[in-house]
C-alpha cells in the first residue's frame, strides 16, 4: 500500500468478491483527467468567442454611424473583400448571431460536463490535491452517508 501513495485507495476489493467490476485506480483517475481537460477546453473555446462577440460588436457600433454607401473591408476566408457597409453591416449581426448561439450552447455543455464530473467524483469518492480542510469535511459527511456506495464504487482516489 505505501508504494501505491500517489493514488490512495481506501477499501480493499473484498467486497467485490474476487470480481474486478470497477475500473483500477489508473483508469479512473484518467478517465477524470480526460473529462477536466474537455471541460476546460470548452471554457476556453467559450472565452475564446465571447471576445470574437466583443469584436464583433465593436465594429457593428462603429458601422452603425457610416454613411451606408461607403467603402469597406471585410476578411472573408483568408481573402479581404471589398463591400459597401450596408452589405456588411447585416452579415456581422448575423455572424453576431450565431456566435452567441454557439456560445450559449457551449456554456449548456459545460454546465452538464460540471454536473458528470461532480457525479464522478462522488461515485469514485475522488479529492482533488489542495481541497484542504473543507474538502476533507465534505468526503468525510459523504462517506458516513454513504458507506454502502464507498464499498460498492471501491476505491477513494487521488487526483493531482
Amino acid at each position: 500500500m505505501a508504494a501505491n501513495s500517489s493514488s490512495t485507495v481506501n477499501k480493499p476489493s473484498s467486497s467485490t468478491g474476487g470480481k474486478q467490476s470497477g475500473p483500477s485506480a489508473e483508469q479512473v483517475v484518467a478517465a477524470f483527467q480526460r473529462m477536466r481537460t474537455e471541460q476546460r477546453s470548452m471554457a476556453s473555446k467559450a472565452a475564446e468567442l465571447e471576445m470574437e462577440i466583443n469584436e464583433h460588436s465593436l465594429v457593428i457600433e462603429t458601422l452603425k454611424d457610416v454613411d451606408p454607401t461607403r467603402k469597406c473591408f471585410r476578411l472573408v476566408g483568408g481573402v479581404l473583400v471589398e463591400r459597401t457597409v450596408k452589405e456588411v453591416l447585416p452579415a456581422l449581426e448575423s455572424n453576431k448571431e450565431q456566435i452567441s448561439k454557439i456560445v450559449e450552447s457551449l456554456n449548456t455543455q459545460m454546465q452538464s460536463k460540471g454536473r458528470e464530473l461532480t457525479e464522478y467524483r462522488e461515485k469514485y469518492n475522488i479529492r482533488l490535491v489542495g481541497e484542504g480542510e473543507e474538502g476533507q469535511g465534505k468526503s468525510a459527511a459523504s462517506s458516513n452517508g454513504g458507506e454502502g456506495s464507498a464499498s460498492k464504487g471501491g476505491a477513494g482516489v487521488l487526483v493531482s
